[in-house]
């Protein structure tokens, strides 16, 4: 599996990881689920051990647990985390995404029409 995550992301996980009580082995679990204006959406947390059938992705410092299900959806992905007046947190450039969110928490697949009718940012 091919995830990319820049250093800046790399930084925040390792933060998330240490302030959000994970012990030592602790991953980040990055998955996609349902939800969103535009279908999916990204979801993630900090877990002490992987799940049955996750991916393990090695970075510097941390680790990132990634679910079968979501595999399809974050093959050629890289994370990136940005800090402006108007947004903090992680960034998805992902080229299985037909379409994005206006906000950037959600995207339909490639070939697939995005949600209507939903608040953006919302499930």
């Amino acid at each position: 599996m091919q995830i990319t995550i820049t250093e800046r992301a790399g930084t925040f996980i390792r933060r998330m990881i240490a302030f959000g009580g994970g012990e030592p082995g602790s991953g980040f679990r990055l998955a996609v689920k349902p939800g969103g204006c535009a279908g999916l959406s990204y979801d993630f947390n900090i877990e002490a051990t992987p799940q049955p059938g996750d991916e393990v992705v090695e970075g510097p410092g941390f680790k990132v647990h990634v679910p079968v299900e979501s595999r399809p959806y974050l093959e050629g992905t890289t994370v990136d985390f940005v800090e402006t007046l108007m947004q903090s947190g992680l960034t998805f450039t992902n080229p299985n995404a037909g379409a994005q969110c206006g906000c950037g928490s959600s995207f339909s697949p490639t070939g697939e029409a995005p949600s209507v009718g939903k608040e953006c940012g919302k499930p």
